[in-house]
């Protein structure tokens, strides 16, 4: 009897020169159930992309050129897995708007791809419910050009969509003197704080305060491989999720 085997996932990198995307190209090219067909650096025309025959995009660029490079490959039916960061509300309209032309392409947004730090927003967003005061500490190398990350954004406004569904008040803080920024900044209602420190990678604390106690959920990523199991499953999941698709607990049967 003949052994069946599965047609290979065409997926294509962009941003391939870049740390995350060689990892990627590394990643993607010894999954057995995938083909990198294209790996594009920066000046590289986006034609290569429908040239090489890719049905999947991993776009792992720059906030300036992540929208049009997504765009291309929603018109062109690519479904794309995208980690860049940039995607405010705006962007994020407009290209439902655009999908919805485009009803059986799929496009994941992902914040983050480390399967544990998406788990630890995820439960650290159920769980803050339940405290008094929440507060995000966010801590990456200096040469990250975003800050706070967005993995602390998506955080923090999963933890507030917790918070006002429950009803709870906003984090009790006397604060009335302060130096700029000694309260980090505000996302949706939560202080995120952000440190730039040479050795770090990538790492995030969300502490919870009630009387008496604190409960920490501490997620730490040491080398870049960590994230790949969760572009992995990106590129694995995006064809059976059409449309938009906003962190990669989105694909994940977290039973909360």
């Amino acid at each position: 009897m003949t052994e069946q085997h599965s047609v290979p996932k065409l997926v294509a990198v962009l941003g391939a020169n870049g740390r995350m995307g060689a990892e990627a190209v590394k990643a993607i090219d010894a999954a057995p159930d995938m083909k990198l067909v294209a790996a594009l650096g920066r000046g590289d025309s986006l034609e290569q992309l429908q040239a090489s025959g890719a049905r999947y995009m991993v776009d792992l660029t720059v906030p300036e050129s992540t929208e049009a490079n997504v765009r291309f490959a929603v018109e062109h039916g690519i479904h794309a897995v995208v980690g860049t960061t940039g995607w405010d509300a705006g962007r994020l309209s407009a290209l439902e708007s655009l999908l919805a032309g485009h009803p059986d392409t799929g496009v994941l947004i992902a914040p983050n791809f480390a399967l544990g730090s998406v788990l630890a927003s995820a439960f650290a967003a159920r769980a803050s419910k339940y405290f008094e005061s929440v507060e995000i500490i966010e801590l990456h190398h200096p040469d990250k050009v975003d800050a706070p990350s967005g993995t602390a954004v998506r955080t923090a406004e999963l933890i507030a969509a917790e918070r006002r569904a429950a009803h709870v008040p906003p984090s009790p803080d006397a604060t009335t003197s302060e130096r700029g920024g000694a309260r980090g900044c505000e996302v949706d209602g939560v202080r995120v704080h952000s440190v730039r420190l040479r050795g770090l990678v990538a790492h995030q604390e969300v502490l919870l305060g009630g009387p008496g106690e604190q409960l920490t959920f501490r997620h730490d990523s040491f080398d870049r491989a960590s994230f790949m199991p969760g572009v992995l499953l990106g590129v694995r999941n995006v064809a059976a999720h059409p449309g938009l698709t906003v962190g990669l607990d989105g694909y994940l049967d977290l039973g909360l």
